[in-house]
Protein backbone atom coordinates (compact mmCIF):
# COMPACT_ATOMS: atom_id res chain seq x y z
CA UNK A 1 0.00 0.00 0.00
CA UNK A 2 0.84 3.43 -0.73
CA UNK A 3 -0.44 6.04 1.61
CA UNK A 4 0.21 10.05 1.28
CA UNK A 5 -1.24 13.69 1.69
CA UNK A 6 -2.37 15.68 -0.18
CA UNK A 7 -4.10 18.97 -0.91
CA UNK A 8 -7.16 19.15 -3.34
CA UNK A 9 -9.47 21.50 -4.52
CA UNK A 10 -11.82 19.87 -2.18
CA UNK A 11 -9.24 20.44 0.76
CA UNK A 12 -6.36 18.11 2.04
CA UNK A 13 -6.73 14.65 3.01
CA UNK A 14 -5.04 11.18 3.40
CA UNK A 15 -5.44 8.88 0.93
CA UNK A 16 -4.03 5.76 -1.23
CA UNK A 17 -1.98 5.86 -4.68
CA UNK A 18 -3.63 3.21 -6.83
CA UNK A 19 -1.61 3.81 -10.17
CA UNK A 20 -2.43 7.10 -11.42
CA UNK A 21 -5.16 8.19 -8.51
CA UNK A 22 -5.82 8.07 -5.46
CA UNK A 23 -8.63 7.17 -3.27
CA UNK A 24 -9.96 9.72 -1.25
CA UNK A 25 -9.93 8.47 2.65
CA UNK A 26 -11.76 10.91 3.75
CA UNK A 27 -15.89 10.68 3.41
CA UNK A 28 -15.95 6.87 3.91
CA UNK A 29 -13.35 6.41 6.69
CA UNK A 30 -13.40 9.93 8.48
CA UNK A 31 -12.46 8.03 11.67
CA UNK A 32 -9.04 7.21 10.20
CA UNK A 33 -6.46 9.92 11.09
CA UNK A 34 -5.12 12.33 8.84
CA UNK A 35 -1.73 11.49 9.54
CA UNK A 36 -0.64 8.16 7.75
CA UNK A 37 1.68 7.59 10.46
CA UNK A 38 -0.69 7.14 13.17
CA UNK A 39 -2.57 4.25 10.46
CA UNK A 40 0.64 2.23 9.82
CA UNK A 41 1.09 2.11 14.30
CA UNK A 42 -2.11 0.60 14.31
CA UNK A 43 -0.11 -1.99 12.55
CA UNK A 44 -2.31 -4.70 11.14
CA UNK A 45 -5.53 -3.40 11.65
CA UNK A 46 -5.15 0.10 10.36
CA UNK A 47 -3.80 -0.97 7.08
CA UNK A 48 -6.64 -3.48 6.68
CA UNK A 49 -9.00 -0.44 7.73
CA UNK A 50 -7.10 1.80 4.84
CA UNK A 51 -7.08 -1.00 2.36
CA UNK A 52 -10.64 -1.46 2.68
CA UNK A 53 -11.57 1.89 2.52
CA UNK A 54 -9.76 2.44 -0.38
CA UNK A 55 -12.20 -0.19 -2.39
CA UNK A 56 -15.00 2.21 -2.07
CA UNK A 57 -13.63 5.76 -1.77
CA UNK A 58 -13.80 8.53 -4.45
CA UNK A 59 -10.98 8.71 -6.96
CA UNK A 60 -8.86 11.65 -7.42
CA UNK A 61 -6.37 11.57 -10.68
CA UNK A 62 -3.27 11.82 -8.99
CA UNK A 63 -2.15 14.70 -11.90
CA UNK A 64 -4.67 16.85 -10.05
CA UNK A 65 -3.43 16.65 -6.39
CA UNK A 66 -0.47 18.23 -4.57
CA UNK A 67 1.00 15.68 -2.71
CA UNK A 68 2.70 16.82 0.63
CA UNK A 69 5.12 15.15 2.71
CA UNK A 70 3.95 11.69 3.71
CA UNK A 71 4.20 12.29 7.76
CA UNK A 72 3.20 14.72 10.13
CA UNK A 73 6.01 16.46 12.47
CA UNK A 74 8.37 13.32 13.19
CA UNK A 75 9.98 13.64 16.75
CA UNK A 76 13.06 12.92 15.07
CA UNK A 77 14.88 13.17 11.73
CA UNK A 78 18.13 11.44 11.81
CA UNK A 79 20.80 10.81 9.61
CA UNK A 80 23.15 8.25 8.92
CA UNK A 81 27.26 9.85 7.57
CA UNK A 82 29.67 7.41 4.86
CA UNK A 83 26.96 4.31 4.59
CA UNK A 84 28.08 3.67 1.54
CA UNK A 85 31.47 2.69 0.50
CA UNK A 86 32.02 3.97 -2.99
CA UNK A 87 30.75 7.29 -1.31
CA UNK A 88 33.36 7.01 1.45
CA UNK A 89 35.89 6.21 -0.93
CA UNK A 90 35.03 9.53 -3.00
CA UNK A 91 35.70 11.73 -0.10
CA UNK A 92 38.89 10.23 0.42
CA UNK A 93 37.92 8.43 3.84
CA UNK A 94 38.07 4.99 5.31
CA UNK A 95 34.81 3.07 4.96
CA UNK A 96 33.59 3.88 9.09
CA UNK A 97 33.47 0.55 11.50
CA UNK A 98 31.05 2.93 14.04
CA UNK A 99 27.42 4.49 12.82
CA UNK A 100 28.40 7.70 12.43
CA UNK A 101 24.43 9.68 12.93
CA UNK A 102 24.00 13.04 13.08
CA UNK A 103 20.47 15.25 13.76
CA UNK A 104 18.32 16.72 10.82
CA UNK A 105 16.13 19.31 12.10
CA UNK A 106 12.45 18.54 12.05
CA UNK A 107 11.25 22.04 11.03
CA UNK A 108 13.06 20.82 7.51
CA UNK A 109 10.81 18.59 6.30
CA UNK A 110 9.43 19.35 2.80
CA UNK A 111 6.62 18.31 0.66
CA UNK A 112 8.16 15.73 -2.40
CA UNK A 113 7.66 18.02 -5.00
CA UNK A 114 8.30 21.68 -3.33
CA UNK A 115 11.20 24.40 -4.31
CA UNK A 116 14.27 24.07 -2.41
CA UNK A 117 15.77 27.22 -1.23
CA UNK A 118 19.60 27.29 -1.47
CA UNK A 119 20.67 28.87 1.68
CA UNK A 120 21.29 33.19 1.81
CA UNK A 121 24.21 32.61 3.65
CA UNK A 122 26.15 29.69 1.12
CA UNK A 123 26.29 28.51 -2.42
CA UNK A 124 27.64 25.16 -1.14
CA UNK A 125 24.55 23.10 -1.54
CA UNK A 126 24.72 19.28 -2.31
CA UNK A 127 22.10 16.66 -2.81
CA UNK A 128 22.11 12.59 -1.83
CA UNK A 129 19.54 10.50 -2.28
CA UNK A 130 18.33 8.03 0.43
CA UNK A 131 16.15 5.67 1.45
CA UNK A 132 14.02 7.23 4.54
CA UNK A 133 13.05 4.54 6.82
CA UNK A 134 9.28 5.69 8.56
CA UNK A 135 9.33 3.97 12.04
CA UNK A 136 5.79 2.73 13.28
CA UNK A 137 6.12 1.42 16.69
CA UNK A 138 8.14 2.26 19.43
CA UNK A 139 11.28 0.53 19.91
CA UNK A 140 14.06 0.02 22.57
CA UNK A 141 17.11 -2.17 22.82
CA UNK A 142 15.45 -3.97 19.67
CA UNK A 143 17.75 -6.42 18.28
CA UNK A 144 18.67 -6.28 14.18
CA UNK A 145 16.79 -10.12 14.16
CA UNK A 146 13.80 -7.78 15.22
CA UNK A 147 14.42 -4.17 13.52
CA UNK A 148 11.69 -4.80 10.96
CA UNK A 149 8.96 -5.46 12.99
CA UNK A 150 8.68 -1.34 14.30
CA UNK A 151 9.41 -0.48 10.76
CA UNK A 152 6.12 1.51 9.05
CA UNK A 153 7.38 1.80 5.40
CA UNK A 154 9.60 3.60 3.24
CA UNK A 155 10.03 6.65 1.23
CA UNK A 156 12.43 8.25 -0.99
CA UNK A 157 14.32 11.16 0.16
CA UNK A 158 17.11 14.25 -0.44
CA UNK A 159 19.37 14.64 2.36
CA UNK A 160 20.24 18.67 1.43
CA UNK A 161 23.28 19.45 2.67
CA UNK A 162 25.03 23.35 3.39
CA UNK A 163 28.94 21.45 2.78
CA UNK A 164 30.63 24.76 3.96
CA UNK A 165 28.55 25.51 7.30
CA UNK A 166 28.61 21.02 7.98
CA UNK A 167 32.46 20.84 7.50
CA UNK A 168 33.09 24.32 10.10
CA UNK A 169 32.41 22.33 13.18
CA UNK A 170 33.10 18.96 14.13
CA UNK A 171 29.49 17.47 13.98
CA UNK A 172 27.58 17.65 11.23
CA UNK A 173 24.22 18.87 12.45
CA UNK A 174 24.16 22.97 10.93
CA UNK A 175 24.97 21.80 7.94
CA UNK A 176 21.91 19.24 7.25
CA UNK A 177 18.89 21.21 8.85
CA UNK A 178 18.66 24.19 6.92
CA UNK A 179 15.01 24.82 5.68
CA UNK A 180 12.99 23.07 2.91
CA UNK A 181 16.38 20.73 2.99
CA UNK A 182 14.62 17.43 4.37
CA UNK A 183 12.09 16.79 1.25
CA UNK A 184 11.14 13.21 1.48
CA UNK A 185 7.67 11.56 -0.63
CA UNK A 186 6.18 11.07 -2.68
CA UNK A 187 4.17 8.97 -0.64
CA UNK A 188 5.11 5.99 2.22
CA UNK A 189 5.40 2.52 0.67
CA UNK A 190 4.80 -0.28 3.29
CA UNK A 191 7.03 -3.37 3.34
CA UNK A 192 4.90 -5.59 1.86
CA UNK A 193 5.12 -3.81 -1.28
CA UNK A 194 8.35 -1.95 -1.09
CA UNK A 195 10.09 -5.60 -0.89
CA UNK A 196 13.51 -6.35 -0.33
CA UNK A 197 14.96 -2.75 0.89
CA UNK A 198 18.16 -4.16 0.96
CA UNK A 199 18.29 -4.39 -2.99
CA UNK A 200 17.04 -1.27 -4.13
CA UNK A 201 18.17 1.10 -7.06
CA UNK A 202 18.60 4.82 -5.85
CA UNK A 203 19.65 7.66 -8.29
CA UNK A 204 19.75 11.02 -8.23
CA UNK A 205 19.88 14.04 -11.45
CA UNK A 206 20.51 17.03 -11.67
CA UNK A 207 18.95 18.60 -14.54
CA UNK A 208 19.49 15.85 -17.28
CA UNK A 209 22.52 15.09 -15.56
CA UNK A 210 22.86 11.49 -13.67
CA UNK A 211 24.89 11.91 -10.56
CA UNK A 212 23.95 9.38 -8.57
CA UNK A 213 23.45 5.47 -9.83
CA UNK A 214 23.87 3.33 -6.76
CA UNK A 215 22.10 0.28 -4.84
CA UNK A 216 21.12 -0.40 -0.94
CA UNK A 217 23.05 -3.46 -1.24
CA UNK A 218 26.20 -1.24 -1.32
CA UNK A 219 25.16 0.06 2.59
CA UNK A 220 28.37 -0.91 5.01
CA UNK A 221 25.21 -0.55 7.94
CA UNK A 222 22.03 -2.05 7.12
CA UNK A 223 18.31 -1.12 8.24
CA UNK A 224 18.35 -3.30 10.84
CA UNK A 225 21.90 -2.73 11.71
CA UNK A 226 20.71 0.50 11.65
CA UNK A 227 17.79 0.17 14.05
CA UNK A 228 19.78 -2.03 16.41
CA UNK A 229 22.34 0.35 17.52
CA UNK A 230 20.14 3.72 17.64
CA UNK A 231 17.57 1.95 20.00
CA UNK A 232 20.79 0.73 22.51
CA UNK A 233 20.93 4.47 23.08
CA UNK A 234 17.12 5.85 23.10
CA UNK A 235 13.79 4.49 22.12
CA UNK A 236 12.46 5.40 18.20
CA UNK A 237 8.92 6.45 17.77
CA UNK A 238 6.07 6.29 15.81
CA UNK A 239 7.24 9.32 13.30
CA UNK A 240 10.90 9.30 13.46
CA UNK A 241 12.83 9.52 10.08
CA UNK A 242 15.82 7.62 9.12
CA UNK A 243 18.12 8.90 6.49
CA UNK A 244 19.85 6.00 5.43
CA UNK A 245 22.62 7.12 3.96
CA UNK A 246 23.81 7.82 -0.02
CA UNK A 247 26.07 6.99 -2.63
CA UNK A 248 28.32 8.20 -4.83
CA UNK A 249 27.90 11.09 -6.83
CA UNK A 250 27.27 13.60 -4.23
CA UNK A 251 28.71 17.21 -5.92
CA UNK A 252 31.06 17.97 -3.18
CA UNK A 253 33.05 14.81 -4.71
CA UNK A 254 33.53 16.43 -8.10
CA UNK A 255 36.83 18.40 -8.92
CA UNK A 256 36.09 21.45 -8.99
CA UNK A 257 32.74 20.49 -6.96
CA UNK A 258 28.74 20.32 -8.59
CA UNK A 259 27.08 22.34 -5.94
CA UNK A 260 23.48 22.94 -7.40
CA UNK A 261 22.81 26.25 -8.54
CA UNK A 262 19.48 28.45 -8.17
CA UNK A 263 17.35 27.76 -11.03
CA UNK A 264 18.73 23.85 -10.99
CA UNK A 265 15.98 20.77 -10.61
CA UNK A 266 16.91 18.01 -8.55
CA UNK A 267 15.70 15.03 -8.83
CA UNK A 268 15.99 11.81 -6.56
CA UNK A 269 14.38 7.99 -7.20
CA UNK A 270 14.20 5.01 -4.96
CA UNK A 271 13.13 1.63 -7.13
CA UNK A 272 9.67 0.61 -6.37
CA UNK A 273 9.29 3.76 -3.76
CA UNK A 274 9.06 6.64 -6.52
CA UNK A 275 10.75 10.15 -7.73
CA UNK A 276 10.85 13.43 -6.13
CA UNK A 277 11.88 16.76 -7.47
CA UNK A 278 12.78 20.00 -6.32
CA UNK A 279 13.51 23.84 -8.42
CA UNK A 280 16.35 25.34 -6.01
CA UNK A 281 14.89 28.93 -5.47
CA UNK A 282 17.02 31.77 -3.73
CA UNK A 283 16.00 32.23 0.03
CA UNK A 284 15.51 35.43 1.10
CA UNK A 285 17.00 36.45 4.55
CA UNK A 286 13.66 37.99 6.29
CA UNK A 287 13.36 38.55 9.46
CA UNK A 288 10.76 36.66 11.25
CA UNK A 289 10.12 36.83 15.19
CA UNK A 290 6.75 34.58 16.10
Amino acid sequence: MRLCRFEAASGAGVGVVLGDEVADLRKVAPHLSPNPVDILAAGQAGIEAAEKAAKSAPRLKLKDVKLKAPVGRPGKMLGIGLNYRDHAKETGREPPTTQMWFNKQVTCLHGPFDPVMMPAVSTALDYEVELVVVIAKRGRHVPKERALEIVGGYMTGCDYSVRDWQRATQTMIMGKGFDTHGPVGPWITTPDEAGDVSNMALKCWVNDELRQNGNTRDMIFDVAQQIEHLTKAFPLEPGDLLFTGTPAGVGAAYDPPKFVKVGDKVRVEVERLGAIEAQIVQEKAETRIG
